[in-house]
């Protein structure tokens, strides 16, 4: 690489560094899987003169694939089109590269398109948008940028290997929705991720094919997103062998995402084919609702029977309560399994409240907030949580079992929790390591623990824990107040369904420091507006708490003239 000039610092060619970086990974960690265009690249970027190094890696990182020269200013670089010289050379930029007119707009203002175009034809008031529709159904085919503006004063290049980056990207990441920024938000202390070990199995893509199977699912999602025949889509994910198993998950979630679209067309036959072919969890019960809506009453009964016997969750066994009495009634078999059925969700609804209090006119806040106001005092504090705080304390207690190297959980450096959190296994894998962090709670260790990760770990990115609602005084009132007993029932639900139970808790908590042992000490409260009502899952919630003995009501607030006054509960 060429030297910096004197007046050049070197970290102004922090996201150079960083692209060196993660390339000098990919061909330590991936260089088996590598093909020869990938290899060619890696080869060759390595002997680009710095600034050119640097320009491709500025263009890589915006928004293209096309640039104008005169866009590209940067003092580090110097001259843009000495530095391009060599990309053009290897043909990783281009000048001659068809442009289509949607490009063309994306490029210029609509002053810079009128004086290129002089679409004389056109009112001189269309809005860019309106131009470019008006004109595209008369445009010419896709041609160089020197056709479309023969004036022009300056070079406009073409990013050629835009998608060898992106697949560069992918191998690094595992996936496509983090980006190279995440090296300079890590350096520079705004994220900060758990050092777990890394080995050669700890890759996202064990071979090639995976690869292109993950790319082929990109671009299947982004065809269904565009509005794309639905029964081309399911016919060519139906033909798609994936071997890798967190990819076949992606797979049955993108044909989950084909019925429920086949759904809002009606299209109820092709959505019926896609629930079937799809393993993801809420593929079955949607698929009794379209055979319902099919009128098949007696394949939807018996399907909806099969899944009682074994839900695959407490949210398909919620739905189930609903769907069967109605299947039952279709079939003139009477409905009477749907009190029993919600019978815990109804029990654990009995201590409802409602209160009234001035209605918050200036500002207006929510009504969470009104009422944490309403309560809250130095002997009875009150906090505003709702899923924070007993995720909070399970990620802290369980860190080591969250951050396990197991194959297939971390990839690389920039993880906040493992790539296999919503797979079926995920506690299983690691069961051995939960008990053992959950057995703390049996001998009392697990205060300590808690408070020194929370020192330890502030502001590790993790999946349970969140940090900017924890705090110490929280913590402590937590710990003081909520019995390790009922900690271990709150922690077992969630390791029952990772995925589906770490939403839909309680909103506030109650804390009494004061109170004696024998006595409740702590209450999760679940707030309701006017005509708001409870979500699914805040129900399941609910009702385990009620069943496990864990102190926990509903509170509907309604709003009354703000000179009233408010009777606190």
């Amino acid at each position: 690489m060429t030297a910096l000039p004197a007046s050049i610092p070197p970290h102004r060619f922090y996201y150079l560094h960083n692209f060196q970086r993660a390339l000098d990974w990919l061909q330590q960690r991936y260089g088996d899987l590598l093909d020869a265009q990938e290899q060619q690249f890696l080869r060759e970027f390595a002997h680009l003169p710095q600034p050119a190094q640097a320009l491709l890696v500025r263009m890589v990182m915006r928004k293209g694939p096309w640039f104008r020269a005169s866009k590209l200013r940067y003092d580090e670089i110097g001259d843009v089109q000495q530095a391009a010289a060599p990309l053009l050379a290897l043909g990783w930029l281009s000048t001659d590269a068809p442009m289509a007119l949607a490009e063309l707009f994306a490029l210029h203002t609509k002053p810079e398109l009128l004086q290129i175009l002089q679409p004389a034809a056109l009112p001189a008031t269309l809005r860019k948008d309106e131009m470019l529709a008006a004109l595209e159904g008369a445009a010419e085919v896709p041609q160089p940028y020197a056709s479309w503006h023969p004036q022009a004063t300056e070079p406009v290049w073409r990013v050629m290997v835009g998608a060898l980056c992106e697949r560069l990207r992918l191998m690094f990441f595992g996936n496509l929705h983090q980006s190279w920024s995440e090296f300079v938000l890590a350096d520079l202390g705004i994220f900060r991720y758990e050092a777990v070990a890394l080995d050669a199995a700890s890759r996202a893509f064990q071979q090639r094919a995976d690869l292109d199977g993950y790319l082929a699912l990109v671009a299947q999602r982004q065809a269904l997103d565009e509005g794309s025949d639905a029964a081309a889509l399911l016919q060519s994910l139906a033909a798609m062998e994936l071997a890798n198993p967190w990819l076949a998950q992606r797979r049955a979630k993108l044909l989950l995402r084909i019925g429920q679209a086949c759904e809002r067309v009606q299209n109820w036959s092709l959505a019926l084919q896609a629930y079937g072919l799809s393993r993801y969890p809420g593929a079955r019960h949607r698929q009794i609702r379209v055979l319902e809506r099919m009128e098949c009453f007696d394949q939807a009964l018996a399907l909806a029977q099969q899944a009682q016997a074994a839900p695959e969750s407490e949210e398909e066994h919620q739905r189930l309560a609903r769907m069967l009495p109605r299947l039952l009634r279709h079939l003139g078999q009477g409905g009477s399994a749907r009190r029993a059925a919600l019978a815990p969700a109804v029990a654990a609804l009995r201590s409802d409240v409602v209160l009234e209090l001035p209605e918050p006119l200036e500002p207006p806040i929510a009504v969470e907030y009104a009422l944490r106001a309403h309560w809250h005092s130095d002997a009875a504090p009150v906090f505003y949580v709702e899923n924070a705080l007993v995720n909070s304390l399970f990620g802290l207690l369980c860190w080591p079992a969250v951050f396990a190297p197991l194959p297939g959980a971390f990839f690389h450096p920039f993880q906040s929790g493992p790539a296999d959190l919503g797979a079926p296994d995920f506690v299983q894998r690691r069961q051995a390591l939960f008990d053992a962090c959950l057995a703390e709670l049996q001998d009392g260790r697990y205060r300590a623990t808690i408070l020194q990760r929370f020192a330890d770990k502030a502001g590790t990115q993790s999946p349970f824990v969140f940090w900017g609602v924890l705090t110490q005084a929280l913590l402590t009132l937590a710990l003081d107040c909520i019995p390790a007993a009922h900690l271990q029932r709150l922690f077992a639900r969630l390791l029952c369904d990772v995925a589906g139970n770490r939403s839909g808790l309680p909103d506030l908590v109650r804390f009494w420091p004061q109170r004696a042992e024998s006595q409740d000490r702590y209450e999760l409260v679940e707030v309701k507006a006017p005509g708001d009502k409870l979500q699914d899952n805040q129900i399941r919630w609910l009702a385990y708490c009620a069943e496990q003995g864990i102190p926990v009501r509903v509170c509907h607030v309604q709003w009354r003239e703000p000179a009233a006054a408010a009777e606190t509960v």
